[in-house]
């Protein structure tokens, strides 16, 4: 919530408008090269990870990007 609060802000000093679809989690360990998106948020539900993990793969070709709806 903090986050998208923040974001939020910058967005509307901007003239632009958003809203939070959702969240979740990431556990990143980048030695491995491994990005894992799961659980979800208790204020705004769980987000659609599938669609977090394309755009992970995108940006992170060389990642094992994985996800589940499971944990918090």
């Amino acid at each position: 919530a903090d986050i998208y609060e923040r974001t939020a802000q910058e967005l509307a000093q901007q003239g632009l408008d958003c809203e939070c679809l959702g969240g979740g989690r990431l556990s990143h360990r980048p030695d491995e090269k491994k990005i894992h998106v799961y659980g979800y948020s208790v204020g705004f539900g769980r987000a659609d990870h599938s669609v977090t993990t394309e755009k992970l793969k995108a940006k992170y070709p060389d990642y094992e990007v994985t996800w589940a709806n499971e944990g918090y």
